[in-house]
């Protein structure tokens, strides 16, 4: 026996977390610190590929 449905509801709730963050000082500060983190990151990647190159 099939199942009709005649009615379908959804409910979505959307926040903005970017204006209730009561640290939004410390954002740039922790950007920076990802930022150096993922240039050291890519630093070592390139000295490996240069390396395996050299090989």
């Amino acid at each position: 026996m099939p199942v009709e449905i005649r009615e379908l509801v959804i409910r979505a709730v959307v926040k903005d977390e970017r204006n209730q963050n009561p640290d939004t000082a410390a954002m740039p500060e922790e950007l920076q610190n990802q930022q150096a983190l993922i240039e050291e990151c890519v630093k070592q990647v390139l000295k490996i590929l240069k390396r395996k190159q050299e090989r």
